[in-house]
Order: C-alpha cells, then sequence, then structure tokens
C-alpha cells in the first residue's frame, strides 16, 4: 500500500510539473505573439528522445480565420540548411563526399577560381562565392531575363569572389545551391528525392515536402508580414501584408522545405537516435565548428548557423525567414522547434527562455536571454547598471556585440523604441573602442528626437572609423536640418 501511494504520488507530482511548465511556455509564446504582433505560431518540444509538448497558437490564414494546428505546414526558409548539411553529412559517411575535397571533385564548368573551394567551405559559409540571390528576387519571384537556371549559373559565374576562400565569414544562398548540385552528382539522384528516401522516409515525416508561394500545398500556412511603405507613400502605421515566395526548384536546398513542429520534432528524433547517421562521430563532426585558415573555428557548425559553443548547455540550431527557429541542446537532451507565419517575429529572440522552462540553468547559460528576462523585470533603461553588478558577480558574463546590436535592431521592428534604446546605450558601454556602436546608438537616438545626443555619437564613430561614410552622410543632414 505504502508503494501504492508512493507511485501515485510521484505521478500526481510529475503531472503537476508538466501543467506548470506548459503554463509557462503559454505565457512567453502569448506574451510574445502580442508583443511581435504574430498571428500564428505553431511549437514542439523534444526531451529525452521523446516530443513533450506540441501546441498550436492562433491564426494560420487571417483573411479566413483559419485557427493553426498541429498539421498546419509552415515554410521553414532557411532552416532547410540543416536538413542539407545532415544529407551532405549522410554522403561523407559513404564514402561519396570528403569534407576537405575541392568542389572540382564533384562539379565540373567552375572557374578557376572557384575549383579550390571546399565542400566543408560551402557548409560553413566561408566560401568567399557571390550571391545567387542577386541574380533573382525569392520575395517577389522577379528573375528577369535570367529565368532558367542555366543562364543563372552562367551569369554567376562571371562574378567575382567576395574574399579568399577560407578568410572570412559570409552567408549567402550559393553555397546551399551548390551543396544540392553536389548531392546530385554523387548520387544521381535529384536531390528531392535523396532527402525523400533518407530522411523523410526514415523519420516518418508526414508533413514536410519543397515548395514555395506557387505550389498548392494542403494546410498551409501562408507568410504575412508588417510594411509601412506602399505604393511610394510612407504610411503613419505599418500594416500586415501578404508575402510571397519563390524559390526556384534548383535552389531550394537553401530555404525550400516546409513543414510542421512535430515533424522536425521527429526528425531530431531519429537524429540523434542513430537513424539518420551510421556512426555518432558523424553528428559530433556535424555539429562541430569548420576552420578559417588561420586555424580559428568558424560560427557555424556544419549546416547549422545558431552555434552557442559554451561551457554549458551547448546549442546547435538555424533560423529561416526570420520566422522561424530550431534549436538543439546535445547534451541536456532537449530541443525545441518555434515556428510562425509572422516575417520579422524573431522567435530565436525567445525561444531560449522557452527552454528554459524545461532546464532553468539555459537562462543565465546564454546572455541575451539572461539579460532579457530580468530587463523585463527592471526596464531597459537599468541595462548598463544590470550588466556592472552582473560582470562582478560572474566573470563570464559577456554578451557579444554583433547579437546585442542585431536583438535591438529587431526590436526597433517592432516598435520597442525605449527598449532598444537601452541596449544601444548598453553596447556603447561594453564596447567603446567600436565605432559602429556610436553609429548604431546615433541613429536610434535621431529616431527618438534626440539630436544634440545623436551628432556627439556619430561624431565618436567617425573619430574611430574615418571611413564610415553613412556616418558622415546622416551628421551633415543632421547639421544642415539644424541649421
Amino acid at each position: 500500500m505504502k508503494m501504492y501511494f508512493l507511485i501515485m504520488s510521484l505521478l500526481v507530482s510529475v503531472s503537476s510539473f508538466a501543467q506548470n511548465v506548459n503554463a509557462d511556455v503559454d505565457e512567453i509564446i502569448n506574451r510574445e505573439m502580442k508583443t511581435r504582433r504574430i498571428p500564428g505560431v505553431q511549437i514542439a518540444i523534444v526531451q529525452n528522445g521523446t516530443i513533450v509538448l506540441s501546441k498550436s497558437y492562433g491564426f494560420s490564414n487571417i483573411q479566413d480565420n483559419i485557427p493553426v494546428t498541429n498539421t498546419t505546414i509552415f515554410p521553414l526558409n532557411s532552416n532547410t540548411k540543416i536538413f542539407t548539411g545532415v544529407a551532405i553529412m549522410q554522403l561523407v559517411e559513404q564514402g561519396k563526399i570528403k569534407l576537405n575535397a575541392p568542389i572540382s571533385t564533384y562539379l565540373n564548368d567552375l572557374p578557376v577560381e572557384w575549383q579550390k573551394i571546399t565542400v566543408d567551405q560551402l557548409l560553413t559559409h566561408i566560401s568567399g562565392l557571390p550571391e545567387i540571390l542577386q541574380l533573382f528576387d525569392p520575395v517577389t519571384g522577379n528573375i528577369g531575363p535570367l529565368r532558367a537556371e542555366k543562364a543563372i549559373w552562367e551569369k554567376l559565374k562571371t562574378i567575382p569572389l567576395d574574399f579568399r576562400k577560407g578568410e572570412q565569414f559570409r552567408y549567402n544562398q550559393t553555397n546551399y545551391y551548390l551543396l544540392g548540385k553536389i548531392i546530385e552528382r554523387v548520387t544521381d539522384l535529384p536531390f528531392a528525392v535523396f532527402f525523400e528516401e533518407n530522411q523523410f522516409k526514415t523519420a516518418r515525416l508526414k508533413h514536410t515536402l519543397f515548395g514555395d508561394s506557387r505550389d498548392v500545398i494542403p494546410h498551409y500556412a501562408p507568410s504575412y508580414s508588417y510594411r509601412s511603405f506602399f505604393d511610394g507613400k510612407n504610411l503613419n502605421e505599418s500594416q500586415l501584408t501578404n508575402n510571397y515566395y519563390e524559390f526556384p526548384d534548383f535552389s531550394r536546398t537553401s530555404g525550400g522545405l516546409n513543414s510542421t513542429a512535430e515533424d522536425v520534432g521527429n526528425w531530431i528524433i531519429a537524429l540523434q537516435n542513430g537513424q539518420l547517421f551510421q556512426k555518432s562521430g558523424t553528428l559530433n563532426l556535424m555539429w562541430s565548428p569548420g576552420q578559417f585558415n588561420n586555424g580559428n573555428p568558424t560560427d557555424w557548425a556544419r549546416g547549422w548557423g545558431i552555434a552557442k559553443f559554451r561551457k554549458k548547455h551547448k546549442a546547435v540550431g538555424m533560423s529561416g525567414g526570420n520566422r522561424s527557429v530550431v534549436l538543439v541542446y546535445p547534451d541536456d537532451h532537449l530541443a525545441v522547434i518555434v515556428l510562425t507565419n509572422l516575417g520579422g517575429s524573431a522567435p530565436e529572440d525567445f525561444i531560449e527562455e522557452i527552454a528554459g522552462c524545461y532546464i532553468p540553468d539555459i537562462i543565465k547559460a546564454d546572455p541575451l536571454t539572461y539579460l532579457r528576462k530580468n530587463l523585463q523585470k527592471i526596464g531597459f533603461e537599468n541595462a548598463v547598471d544590470f550588466v556592472k553588478k552582473e560582470k562582478k558577480q560572474n566573470p563570464d558574463f559577456n554578451p557579444k556585440e554583433l547579437e546585442l546590436n542585431n536583438w535591438a535592431y529587431r526590436m526597433l521592428t517592432t516598435n520597442q523604441e525605449k527598449e532598444a534604446l537601452g541596449i544601444f546605450k548598453l553596447n556603447v558601454y561594453l564596447f567603446p573602442d567600436s565605432w559602429n556602436v556610436y553609429d548604431s546608438y546615433g541613429e536610434v537616438l535621431l529616431k527618438t528626437g534626440d539630436k544634440n545626443e545623436a551628432i556627439k555619437m556619430y561624431k565618436k564613430s567617425l573619430k574611430l572609423n574615418p571611413a564610415n561614410d553613412n556616418g558622415k552622410k546622416v551628421l551633415e543632414q543632421i547639421q544642415n536640418t539644424k541649421n
């Protein structure tokens, strides 16, 4: 009888914990949907090899008031790249591809300066290749006279490299376009078929497929964004609009997949359970950084653009279209998937807060999430004081300049000017030798009407970097306006 009551007590405790966690997740999602004006959200949580939460919020289709369900299909955009990374690593396991091999091993008709670029440099965006998107626009579908792949390819080859291979990082879609061509060359299959046979079927994905706005996809969530410029006119308030995307079939290894949060969760389970790779070392290699010519590690893992190589709670993942995000914590046996139908919603801002509902220490492991959670309570105007105090207690607390800058700009897009101002000011405090932080702080000061302080910031920026042409131009405009 005692054992019975002990078991019942444990079951009640587990159930109570799950209810509390679910309520915490709901609170975060509902708050962010309101702040960011997100129409619809779908999430899935994977813990210890099981989907422990799958939930939907809001509307997938605003026009017809169609709610999001767990089978609503969302565009994954650049989250497609993690599937492409897996495809390449599967072929590495099979001995059909070598990461350090020049791409000329697998592809013909390459410009001379492209031939020694390696497969690994494509995966980690350090190839220096020109951006294929300058030749067609996936948002408008406007690819002009270069509608055919052959015409785009021939034109692309005439464009010089952006930099010497292995010297710098620059994210672009050409890298994953070429990875798709390599997959097809070594398998003699269209890459879509290779993905289907070796990932979708293996992981039993029922709602994952390639396509774009042109395709008729059942249970598909159309994309939206807020715009404040129409027909050559600035609007007083931004307006929700329909988005349209075209990903030509040959480019879909970079951003053409659509799926559900549950499907992505099941794919991650298959990935970690050894169903997609034959050796555990392959997964570890994929989730490791690449390497620049000087031996320094890249910020990218192989196919995975969010790579948090930190002491505790290592995380790898990817975001897509500034509207969907996947984050896996390999050592914690946890993964979070958040899909939205709003471009610019940036769920990567709050995904680690959701993870923290399951493992609270994760909150402090990520400086931005920890900052955000605390500043929401005490006010973003207190950011500098909070960081001063935190750094005394925790010397490892080191927010990065670029992450802070990007976060502040994302807040501007959701009309959080006061909050953004606090973070730009914090960046100036933390990185006083960076010309860019003064330029950014000056921009938001000008936006909020503080011209005198804006002038000071732009002058400091130009003192540190006299070649800052944007700063010169803005400063001249401010001073001309004052006169």
